[in-house]
């Protein structure tokens, strides 16, 4: 009877309207966290305030993490795998970014199965950051976590009983997205179709982060280490109320048809999307340092922000540090074992007067010079070999294997660098082209001529399939519909169009064009 009756009364309790659960800002926090976005040296904030809440180091993977955070807001947010070897920090790197997002916007777990997430309350993780301790612990999610992000939502259809009538019935759940991925990994081989969907940070793994690392732990027993620590509780609370007071809103690039990306390879197609998100994240940041423009569009008032060239440079600066990286083919760890290798055979090389292809070493030879334990210099060691950087020879005297360095490049590991973005003092000199906002007012919700094509044909710039040739300009507005007035207007802008061409680089001449 005592239990019925607490039964009813958790019954009642859980009926009951919940209060909102938001938190709720005093003036003074507001007036701070206000100041903080309208910081002109925002980015450089950030990174200061990182250092200051303990993170060491890592100023461009902070700031990165921190952008990502930010494109929880857009519609297709960037997603976030830092890989490392064991204890190198990568985990300190998570923490320090989710410790400055608002709690009600981050979900942390340490391992998903299989089904967990469609399985989760339908608007749980809308718009919110899902961080996830270890990639191995969601192995079993993987296929769940690729379909959320590429597509933005999760659906599954699970059969269940009726309450009622008992019978078996089919029941579809629903989890709504975008959401925001933050993972770690000691893995080497992840999961192709995961990873390109993500932004690959590297942790520095050199012995001067090391020594620097070790300095700020024994600091942290001192008294300034017990003052700063209070310090850094402020700083966490003023971002994470900056945070909550950025608005989701549209974010428009009037640069953006000007901009170039590498297309050497299939898979930049995904990360030309995450260069233009990034780009998104970081005038979002900005939102209260710009102007807030307004539309009219069949009736609904669309808020949007632009872009701007400072934006844009900041962008191409942490592409180069970081999808420069994620476009190597060996995962940071193992090209750093290579500068290693690199560093071995040099030293023989100038010791013994040999040339490189007459240099062996062995296992031993690169724990000594790396610091690596046998097993981590296994892993790295193969995918050298197996990518044939390093060739394997059968050892003498017992030994199973010796090894060669076949690679002789250039190693521009400190520098990365991600070609075919366009220099941002080229789009200076360049006039805004016309944005799609600029023709969003015309009435009755119609595109203006200018992006219709006649009867079903593509527009003159396009080159016709069947001879690889451009149509004329004239040829094409012949066959169109547009009024004389129009045409007359079009060809002004073709014609002036053609002249800024011949003043532009190859690689962004067709853009223009």
């Amino acid at each position: 009877l005592q239990l019925e009756g607490l039964q009813d009364k958790a019954i009642q309790e859980a009926l009951q309207p919940k209060e909102p659960t938001g938190y709720t800002m005093e003036d003074t926090e507001r007036e701070q966290a206000l100041t903080l976005l309208k910081d002109n040296n925002l980015a450089g904030r950030i990174i200061e305030d990182f250092a200051k809440t303990g993170l060491v180091g890592e100023p461009s993977n902070a700031l990165m993490g921190y952008l990502a955070c930010v494109s929880r807001k857009l519609n297709m947010p960037l997603a976030i795998i830092v890989q490392s070897t064991s204890a190198a920090g990568k985990s300190a790197l998570m923490d320090a970014v989710l410790k400055l997002v608002p709690e009600e916007d981050r979900v942390h777990y340490s391992a998903m199965t299989g089904q967990s997430l469609f399985y989760l309350g339908e608007s749980d993780l809308k718009h919110k950051i899902l961080g996830i301790a270890e990639e191995e612990g969601v192995r079993q999610a993987a296929y769940a976590l690729k379909l959320l992000q590429s597509q933005g939502e999760l659906t599954i259809a699970s059969t269940g009983k009726d309450p009622e009538s008992g019978k078996l019935v089919t029941e579809e759940y629903r989890v709504e997205g975008p959401v925001m991925l933050f993972l770690t990994t000691t893995a080497i081989d992840i999961d192709e179709e995961l990873l390109n969907r993500c932004v690959v940070l590297s942790i520095n793994e050199s012995r001067e982060q090391t020594a620097a690392i070790q300095q700020r732990q024994r600091q942290a027993r001192t008294l300034s280490g017990l003052l700063a620590r209070n310090e850094s509780e402020h700083i966490i609370q003023q971002h994470q109320n900056a945070q909550r007071l950025l608005r989701p809103l549209a974010v428009v690039n009037p640069y953006a048809e000007q901009l170039a990306f590498a297309d050497s390879r299939t898979r930049t197609r995904r990360d030309h999307e995450k260069y233009l998100t990034l780009i998104d994240s970081i005038t979002l940041l900005y939102q209260y340092q710009r102007d807030i423009k307004t539309i009219d569009r069949d009736g609904q008032v669309i808020e949007y922000v632009e872009a701007t060239l400072d934006d844009i440079a900041l962008a191409n600066q942490l592409a180069h540090d970081i999808l420069g990286h994620s476009l190597d083919e060996l995962p940071p760890p193992t090209r750093q074992l290579l500068q290693h290798l690199h560093t071995l055979v040099a030293n023989r090389i100038k010791a013994e007067n040999l040339r490189q292809n007459e240099v062996r070493f062995t296992r031993r030879d690169i724990r000594e010079v790396s610091g690596l334990s046998n097993s981590q210099v296994s892993i790295h060691l193969d995918r050298l070999v197996e990518l044939e950087y390093v060739y394997a020879h059968h050892g003498k005297n017992g030994q199973r294997y010796v090894y060669e360095l076949v690679f002789d490049g250039e190693l521009t590991n400190e520098q990365p660098q991600l070609i075919g973005l366009i220099d941002v003092e080229q789009l200076k000199k360049r006039p805004v082209t016309e944005t799609m906002t600029d023709n969003l007012t015309v009435s009755n919700g119609n595109l203006p001529h200018s992006f219709r094509a006649a009867s079903g044909n593509l527009p003159g710039s396009f080159r016709t399939p069947e001879t690889g040739t451009q149509p004329s300009t004239d040829k094409a507005l012949a066959e169109s519909d547009l009024t004389e007035p129009e045409n007359a207007l079009i060809r002004q802008k073709n014609n002036a169009a053609s002249h800024r061409s011949s003043s532009i680089p190859l690689a962004a001449s067709a853009e223009v064009q």
